[in-house]
């Protein structure tokens, strides 16, 4: 009898570690795996700051993989191929030996934002959206700036600068690399030139040595060192054969690869992803574009990335601290149904997490009106929370519109914000989309994708197409009741102090 084969993906995120193992034959999930038991901590040694320590997420990795390993009773030598998809953005910094200079700046640090809007400024908006198809921002390049202008000495110590999930394919392979899809989310990505962009490196006064070498978004990327088996559990001598930021990842589970095909995520912060096979941007730089992990420079493939910092996060923080103890998501959904849309009033501004793009990267805090006492209950602020992310997205899906996006169907999977159908009706119904849940996550579409390398799929289309819909939103007809609780919701967005957006 033949011996099945596995692959095995992880999802390195800020507050997880999740780990998914995938049969070769049929496509099957056989195990999803989380590590730790408690979300990971983030560290915020002053406002706008938000730190982890990369060697703690490789930790994880490990308990995840063992965890899996013993849970599935699957031997090891089983497994043929690993990929990795990880939270975009971030800064990891080491020295000669491998060791993390210091802890890494993670996606949602606002430090650099400066930076980046002064560089924008200087090297001229037509100069960064068409080279680097962004501002530089508070994306990676920009916090590297930070470290060398605010921490000269760990900067001197500096050897490489990588990506998190640079870092735990290091920790597997013992090999320095980079992807140009990577490269491209730290706008360190020249998309006019086709190579590492020069033209920030030397604006930033940075050296380019920095930069690890470039590998294959999709293909063999290192192989598992005998260390790296030890830790894990895994064969050694097996490919790391795939990996990529969280949200080209998560639109590779969701089989969307071509033109014209939109991913979606509600998770910490919220994601629309559309791809294109143009180089288009938008002038303020508000959403942004990254090469796709089918990107090549004479056949584009960009992903058009909508972020929401303050979307699930808002969700969490309310189900923690105003929910009762113990309380479900599946609960609060249900009580939440009781109230009318509009929720009798009561409207939220979820952004509570740091600059936010699509605001000109403003920081409104969250922010509750027209709570009134004699009148609104725990109900009516589950409902306003849910309807106030879905009215962000709402917001920020008309400037992809504008763009030329077509958001007639939105893919997204079945694990976040997605679930709740109040959340998922308010955006179909606003937007006209429909929306297909489908049947996979991002750890898995990276276990899939890494099958790829090692000749278990011919293509990436091949690889993820047995994920199914599971269920679909459609709009309604009767939606004046969503407007009109979305215009007062825009309203308020407009009139808050200090606060420009443009409509």
């Amino acid at each position: 009898m033949k011996e099945k084969k596995y692959l095995l993906g992880y999802d390195i995120g800020s507050s997880s570690i999740k780990a998914a193992l995938v049969c070769v034959d049929n496509g099957e999930t056989i195990a999803i795996a989380h590590a730790p038991d408690t979300e990971m901590e983030m560290h915020a040694p002053h406002p706008g700051w938000a730190e982890q320590d990369p060697e703690s997420w490789w930790q994880y990795v490990c308990l995840a993989t063992r965890k899996i390993l013993h849970d599935t009773s699957i031997q090891s030598e089983q497994i043929i191929s690993v990929g990795i998809a990880y939270q975009m953005h971030g800064l990891v910094a080491v020295d000669q030996t491998g060791k993390v200079v210091r802890p890494s700046i993670i996606w949602c640090d606002d430090r650099a934002v400066p930076i980046g809007e002064r560089a924008f400024q200087e090297l001229g908006a037509t100069t960064c959206l068409t080279h680097l198809l962004n501002s530089p921002g508070n994306f990676t390049a920009s916090k590297l700036k930070w470290v060398q202008d605010l921490e000269p000495e760990n900067y001197r110590r500096i050897y490489k600068v990588m990506l998190p999930g640079d870092f735990i394919a290091y920790r597997l392979t013992n090999k320095l690399s980079t992807t140009v899809s990577g490269l491209s989310e730290g706008t360190l990505w020249d998309f006019a030139m086709n190579e590492p962009a020069q033209i920030l490196l030397d604006y930033y006064g940075l050296d380019a040595k920095v930069l690890p070498e470039l590998v294959p978004t999709i293909g063999v990327q290192g192989y598992l060192t005998d260390e790296a088996a030890a830790k894990t559990g895994l064969p050694a001598g097996i490919p790391v054969g795939y990996r990529a930021g969280d949200q080209p990842n998560n639109a590779l589970a969701l089989n969307v690869l071509e033109p014209g095909e939109v991913a979606a995520t509600g998770g910490t912060s919220g994601v629309v992803y559309a791809v294109v096979d143009r180089y288009i941007y938008d002038s303020e730089s508000r959403v942004n574009g990254f090469a796709h992990v089918n990107h090549q420079h004479d056949d584009p493939r960009v992903g058009i990335l909508l972020c929401i910092n303050g979307a699930g996060i808002l969700y969490s923080w309310i189900r923690k601290e105003v929910a009762p103890a113990g309380i479900s998501y599946q609960e609060m959904e249900k009580q939440a149904a009781t109230v009318p849309v509009g929720s009798d009033g009561l409207r939220i501004l979820p952004f509570g997490n740091g600059a936010e793009r699509m605001l000109s990267n403003q920081q409104t805090g969250v922010q509750w009106i027209n709570l009134q006492l004699n009148r609104h209950k725990k109900q009516h602020i589950y409902r306003a929370a849910l309807e106030g992310i879905a009215f962000a997205f709402v917001y920020g899906m008309q400037i992809l519109k504008r763009m030329g996006v077509d958001l007639q169907v939105i893919r997204v999977g079945n694990d976040n914000l997605f679930q709740s159908r109040i959340f998922s009706e308010t955006i179909a119904n606003l937007t006209g989309s429909t929306i297909e849940v489908l049947d996979t996550t991002g750890a898995v579409g990276a276990a899939k994708a890494a099958g790829v390398a090692a000749g278990c799929f011919a293509s990436i289309r091949e690889a993820v197409q047995s994920a199914g819909v599971i269920q679909s939103y459609r709009p309604q007809d009767a939606i004046d009741a969503y407007r009109e609780a979305y215009e007062l919701w825009e309203n308020d967005l407009m009139n808050q102090q200090n606060v420009t957006v443009t409509a």
